[in-house]
């Protein structure tokens, strides 16, 4: 009763100073030198329409060039060029995934970043502005779109990465960027190159950044119970294109490739942020917010970090990128713990079975029995042939994570882009 009785109490005085520390509450005198953030583009004409602050990012970005960090430091110059921009819009500036100058905003948050960290920390800051709505609306659409609850012996018995295919062929928009990229996942380049990769990986890209998130994550995250339904989940990205190689490279390896490309450093970045375990929380969620998780997922598909299902196991969900901790040297325990974050993460599991379960996670402290699933041990299965039989079987109930509803923040609600970059 003590421990449950100090729980509350700390999660009641985490909300509060959270709640504190939040703009909205922010006002009048009380800003104390507060700054909204604005996107980078609109940052660097800021900085371009004052001398000072042109001239000293003009400073930096020869500074950085060709140069180490601590040989940058070691330059007074480069070092008051650092502390002026410290006090510009550039510092603050953050991008909105899927803008029409992603690549642009995230190259000018970079040139900035870059010169204040160490550039070889295990997790770095999401140059992205934070996700703050909820799943809410999406699942109730979901359940809409499927047809679920309404008998549960039916919806139990149902394939719903198949129901899921069939309502984005419903969606003009969908159905038209899902042809798109399995035309081009699907087609032979020689035999000895079975497609196109950059370009699967693009199609991909504007699949999952232009169509909205209930056809996209009802597509990614349905929830199975058989193995044919597990498949084509598993499928959902071809992976014979987008995903597997010949052989699997080292995972330090694909995350060095990853950080010399802004666009994948980013999304990279971004997956840390909202899906790193967080053991203070209800949900291991940081912040208990499975959107930011799923949306951060999601946002990596189409690079050569992309993550998938490893297997056709129905509840047992375990995804990771295609590589391995093999050759790792004296970095093994670093390369482990780096894929662990997706293959042992409950956050992101979690998130993952909630969102299959149509289930959003309730806040209130009222019910604090919320345990972490941990991951099971799964053994490896065959990959179905691609003619896949839709039946399914009734099988083991998914474990349901949350039981509870959250209304999300109407302004929250994903819309989708115009533009990819890349």
């Amino acid at each position: 009763m003590i421990l449950a009785n100090a729980f509350c109490l700390l999660f009641f005085l985490d909300e509060t100073l959270r709640s504190l520390a939040s703009p909205s509450s922010l006002q009048g005198p009380e800003l104390h030198g507060w700054r909204p953030p604005v996107d980078c583009v609109r940052a660097n004409e800021l900085c371009a329409a004052e001398s000072n602050c042109s001239s000293r990012y003009r400073t930096l970005r020869q500074c950085l060039a060709g140069r180490d960090r601590n040989t940058m430091l070691a330059n007074k110059e480069c070092q008051a060029a650092l502390e002026v921009l410290q006090e510009s819009p550039l510092y603050d500036c953050r991008c909105k995934r899927g803008m029409k100058k992603e690549l642009q905003c995230l190259q000018i948050y970079w040139s900035i970043h870059l010169g204040l960290t160490e550039g070889e920390e295990f997790y770095e800051a999401s140059p992205y502005e934070p996700a703050t709505s909820r799943l809410s609306d999406i699942f109730r659409l979901a359940s809409i779109f499927s047809g679920t609850g309404a008998d549960p012996a039916v919806s139990a018995r149902s394939n719903h990465c198949l129901d899921a295919a069939k309502a984005c062929n419903l969606n003009d928009n969908c159905k038209k960027l899902r042809s798109s990229y399995i035309s081009i996942c699907n087609r032979e380049v020689s035999p000895a190159e079975p497609c196109n990769r950059r370009r699967c990986h693009k199609a991909l890209r504007q699949f999952f950044d232009r169509v909205p998130r209930e056809y996209t994550y009802r597509m990614l995250f349905c929830s199975c119970q058989d193995q044919a339904c597990a498949e084509r989940r598993r499928q959902t990205i071809l992976p014979s294109c987008s995903y597997e190689d010949k052989e699997k490279p080292n995972c330090l390896d694909l995350r060095g490739v990853c950080r010399a490309d802004h666009l994948c450093r980013s999304r990279l970045a971004d997956f840390h942020a909202n899906c790193r375990a967080s053991y203070q929380t209800l949900t291991s969620c940081p912040a208990d917010n499975y959107q930011a998780c799923l949306g951060s997922y999601a946002g990596m598909i189409g690079f050569d970090m992309t993550p998938n299902y490893v297997d056709a196991s129905p509840t047992g969900i375990v995804v990771s990128p295609w590589c391995s901790c093999r050759g790792s040297g004296n970095m093994e325990e670093e390369c482990e713990k780096f894929l662990r974050d997706f293959t042992e993460n409950p956050c992101l599991r979690n998130a993952i079975q909630a969102f299959g379960n149509g289930t959003d996670v309730n806040l209130s402290p009222k019910n604090p029995s919320f345990q972490a699933t941990q991951a099971p041990r799964v053994e490896k299965t065959p990959s179905l042939p691609d003619d896949l039989s839709d039946s399914t079987s009734l099988g083991t109930s998914i474990i349901t994570t949350c039981t509870s509803i959250q209304e999300t923040d109407p302004e929250g609600r994903r819309h989708a882009e115009g533009h990819t970059a890349g």
